[in-house]
C-alpha cells in the first residue's frame, strides 16, 4: 500500500511538517520559517489551501496528475486524495499552507457557500495562477489570520475574525478561478463539472444501492445528450471515455472508504457493485493493483 498520511484534522499535516499546533480547528504553516520537509500523499479529512510559490512538477490529484503552475493555489477538500507519496526525500518550500476543519464553519453562511466553490473539485485539474498583486493580498491576509491566532484565546469573536479572512481569502481564490475559466474552453468545463456534480449526487443520495454504477447512458440522459455524442464530448473534453471517467470517480470513493476502514466487501456493497470480485476487477483494472494489495495485505 502506498505511503499515505491522513489529514483528519488541521492539525496532522502541521505535525508531519513539526509546525506549530495553533488552533484545534485552524492550521497556518509558513514554509519558509521550515526546514526542509518531506514528501506526503494526503487523504484529506479538512478543506485546504496550498499557497506556493513553487511546488514539485508532478502531483497526484484523484485518478490524474495535477497541472502546477508557480506562485498559485491548490485547493483540496473532505473526501480527495492528493500529494506525493514520502520517498524519503526532503525539499525546500516557500509559501503559506492553510488547514481548517469543517467544524469550524458549521452553522455558517460559509458552510452554505463552499460547495459552490468549484475550484475544490476534482474536475478542476489546474492549480490557480495568481498575479503578483493576488500573491501579495492572499499571503498578507494568511499572515494576519495566523497574528490573530498567536495573539489572542481561541473566543467566539476571535473565530469570527478567522472566518472573515476566510471568506476573503476564497472570494480571491473564486476571481482567480473564474479568470481561468474564461481564458479555456468554457464549454467542456461546464459539461466535465456537470458530468462530476452529477457523479456526486448519484452516490451521496445512495442510488447505487438500488441501482448499481451509473451507467454512461443514464449520465446522457440526465445531461439532455445522446450517449454517442455525449461520450463524444468527454472525449474532447477528457482525451478518455466517459465510463473511463465514471470507473474513475467510482474508484476514488472506493480508496476513501478503503482508507477510512472499510474491509472490501463492504466498500463493495457502499458502491453497488453486486459481487466482491466485480468490484475488485475494476479496481485492479482502474490502479493496476487489487484492493488487497492497496491495502497492504
Amino acid at each position: 500500500m502506498k505511503k499515505i498520511l491522513k489529514v483528519d484534522s488541521p492539525n496532522d499535516y502541521a505535525r508531519f511538517v513539526d509546525a506549530p499546533v495553533l488552533h484545534p480547528l485552524l492550521s497556518i504553516i509558513h514554509y519558509d520559517e521550515l526546514p526542509p520537509v518531506r514528501h506526503s500523499l494526503n487523504n484529506y479529512g479538512v478543506y485546504g489551501l496550498f499557497i506556493q510559490r513553487q511546488f514539485p512538477k508532478i502531483l497526484s490529484y484523484g485518478m490524474k496528475t495535477l497541472q502546477v503552475s508557480d506562485a498559485s493555489i491548490i485547493a483540496v477538500e473532505p473526501g480527495q486524495i492528493g500529494g506525493l507519496e514520502d520517498n524519503g526525500e526532503r525539499i525546500s518550500l516557500s509559501g503559506w499552507v492553510l488547514l481548517w476543519s469543517p467544524e469550524l464553519l458549521h452553522g455558517t453562511d460559509l458552510e452554505r457557500k463552499i460547495d459552490h466553490y468549484q475550484f475544490f473539485s476534482y474536475f478542476f485539474t489546474d492549480s490557480l495562477r495568481m498575479e503578483p498583486d493576488e500573491w501579495l493580498c492572499i499571503t498578507q491576509l494568511t499572515a494576519q489570520m495566523r497574528q490573530e491566532l498567536t495573539g489572542h484565546e481561541d473566543s467566539p469573536s476571535l473565530r469570527s475574525i478567522l472566518l472573515g479572512y476566510l471568506r476573503l481569502i476564497l472570494e480571491y481564490c473564486n476571481r482567480i478561478y473564474l479568470r481561468q475559466l474564461s481564458e479555456e474552453d468554457k464549454g467542456s468545463n461546464d459539461l466535465l463539472k456537470r458530468f462530476h456534480d452529477l457523479l456526486q449526487t448519484y452516490f451521496r443520495e445512495n442510488r447505487q444501492l438500488a441501482h448499481g454504477l451509473p451507467s454512461v447512458a443514464y449520465c446522457a440522459s440526465e445531461l439532455a445528450y445522446s450517449s454517442h455524442y455525449f461520450g463524444d464530448l468527454v472525449h474532447k473534453a477528457t482525451g478518455g471515455t466517459a465510463i473511463g471517467y465514471i470507473h474513475n470517480y467510482v474508484i476514488n470513493q472506493a480508496k476513501s472508504l478503503l482508507m477510512n476502514g472499510h474491509n472490501i466487501s463492504e466498500a463493495s456493497r457502499l458502491l453497488g457493485f453486486d459481487f466482491p470480485h466485480h468490484f475488485t476487477r475494476l479496481f485492479k483494472k482502474v490502479t493496476g493493483i487489487t484492493p488487497s494489495e492497496f491495502l497492504g495485505k
